[in-house]
């Protein structure tokens, strides 16, 4: 069976590129990567279409960003990059050679001629799971990306990649990318935890904050209203203010923002290896990274677990 690198020691919170190049303009983003660089931050996470989303842009702005910093501070060898391939407007879709392409522009513009991670961003099933493993199998072997990761695939096809890799001699899927935090752990752990255990996968959550619902900055339904919460609300439900409650006094207890709170909860399921989260600002990341020295008790874990089985 082929294999992906092994992963160096990665700082336990992995810093989010979707706001370079979008809500935060490029001198503030540098500002965020050498904070979270200064404070041991070693991994960042981004997508060749971050971000596409945002009026005017075409997607490759973070990766831009991203490239730009770590050309001017030189510190390409010291920091882990991922980024992802399947969502960009001009390459959507995993077929062969829209992956090939895709990639060359990906590092082009991260200004670099490796990845140490590159993930399949979405499923694409008109393509065969067997060619789509065989198409990333391809980077690993030209050198251009040292390690695989799949992301918003069910786990059906995740189970599928992983046969074709050993069938076939490919490298194998080292690392999930799930949507997973206090609001939405369901699937997550019934469905993706244990193929991340019975197939040795790093886990990296995405919305480890929910869009900003576990900073404890919204409290109520009128809080939310008008905002692009509000959408995210609907498929979280009218409980997620009561798991916000709960937070929010477990936060006042330990005398740390809630943020840090629900970010050391997602560290202390042992298959999570690091949480993503952004910033758009530095003054943002103190309680972000204050997540990776906090340890809950068993007592607050089982408070907040408690109370977000219902609806979750």
């Amino acid at each position: 069976m082929g294999k992906s690198a092994t992963f160096p020691n990665l700082f336990p919170i992995t810093l989010g590129g979707n706001t370079f190049g979008w809500t935060s303009d490029e001198a503030t983003s540098f500002k965020v990567l050498d904070a979270f660089f200064q404070a041991g931050g070693n991994h960042i996470d981004t997508a060749d279409n971050y971000s596409a989303f945002a009026p005017g842009n075409e997607g490759g702005e973070s990766e831009t960003v991203i490239g730009n910093w770590l050309s001017s501070r030189g510190c390409r060898s010291e920091i882990f990059v991922a980024s992802k391939v399947g969502q960009h407007p001009q390459y959507r879709g995993l077929a062969r050679e829209n992956i090939r392409a895709a990639i060359e522009q990906t590092l082009r513009r991260l200004r670099t001629d490796y990845l140490d991670l590159y993930y399949a961003h979405n499923d694409d099933p008109q393509q065969d799971i067997v060619d789509i493993a065989a198409s990333f199998d391809s980077l690993i072997r030209t050198g251009k990306v040292l390690r695989i990761g799949i992301s918003n695939m069910s786990p059906e096809r995740i189970a599928a990649w992983v046969r074709a890799a050993e069938v076939n001699g490919f490298a194998s899927p080292a690392a999930l990318q799930p949507h997973y935090n206090l609001l939405a752990r369901r699937s997550y752990e019934q469905d993706y935890e244990p193929l991340a255990r019975t197939h040795g996968l790093r886990v990296f959550p995405y919305l480890s904050l929910a869009a900003g619902f576990l900073t404890g900055k919204y409290r109520t339904p009128a809080a939310v209203h008008g905002t692009a919460r509000e959408r995210r609300l609907s498929s979280y439900g009218d409980h997620a203010f009561r798991v916000v409650d709960v937070l929010v006094g477990i936060a006042d207890e330990a005398n740390v923002a809630p943020a840090t709170v629900a970010l050391a909860w997602e560290l202390s399921r042992k298959s999570v290896t690091g949480p993503i989260v952004s910033a758009s600002s530095s003054e943002q990341l103190p309680d972000i990274l204050a997540a990776a020295g906090l340890r809950l008790s068993s007592a607050q874990i089982s408070r907040l677990e408690r109370i977000t089985t219902v609806g979750t």
